[in-house]
């Protein structure tokens, strides 16, 4: 972790000006090709699921600005970000995960399926690892998206989120709508922009 300095930064008076107002964030809905990523994950007998939140970290990872947080009103980059996605359990009701990010996606697997039983076993809402070097994200895999809007909290929340739809066969391939919010006082369109080209890239391959 390494403290942005905000006098020398580049994007100083857009922090400040985003950070005065009353919401920072912006979202943006964006559709997938996961078909690749579909078939890779029934042919290797793994959790789709778990393949495409693997791709998605990635991309989040390699993309500075979304490493960014604020913590008491500075700056901070992490090294690596990791993912907390809500995981239902048989009652339908869910908690919320903390899953290390690993590149090596068996590596990430093993921790995903440590994370569900957690939550399969326990009425927690909240993961006993709870820190913010983290994305929250959840899917909803019985809904089709076109849009997303997520709680505000009123606080400046400096945490990218991140919500994947139901997928749906489309002119012979699979999509899937993936809604991406974040705080404007740190991430710009650019900036999301490159993560979807990064995401794209990852479930491709």
């Amino acid at each position: 972790m390494r403290y942005i300095d905000l006098n020398t930064w580049n994007r100083k008076q857009h922090f400040n000006h985003f950070s005065g107002l009353l919401d920072s964030s912006f979202a943006v809905t964006v559709p997938f090709n996961v078909t690749k990523a579909y078939q890779f994950s029934k042919q290797n007998n793994i959790s789709f699921f778990a393949k495409y939140l693997h791709d998605c970290m990635k991309a989040i990872n390699a993309i500075e600005n979304l490493r960014y947080r604020i913590i008491d009103d500075k700056i901070v980059e992490y090294n690596v970000i990791h993912a907390s996605p809500t995981l239902m359990r048989a009652d339908k009701t869910f908690g919320f995960s903390f899953i290390d990010f690993d590149d090596d996606l068996q590596v990430f697997i093993k921790n995903f399926e440590a994370e569900k039983k957690r939550i399969q076993n326990s009425t927690d809402l909240f993961p006993p690892k709870n820190s913010i070097d983290c994305i929250y994200c959840s899917a909803m895999p019985w809904l089709h998206f076109v849009a997303h809007k997520e709680p505000f909290s009123g606080e400046n929340d400096s945490v990218p989120k991140v919500a994947f739809s139901k997928v749906e066969r489309i002119d012979n391939a699979l999509m899937m709508n993936v809604a991406i919010n974040v705080n404007h006082a740190l991430v710009d369109g650019y900036h999301v922009a490159l993560f979807t080209e990064k995401f794209q890239e990852n479930l491709d391959k």
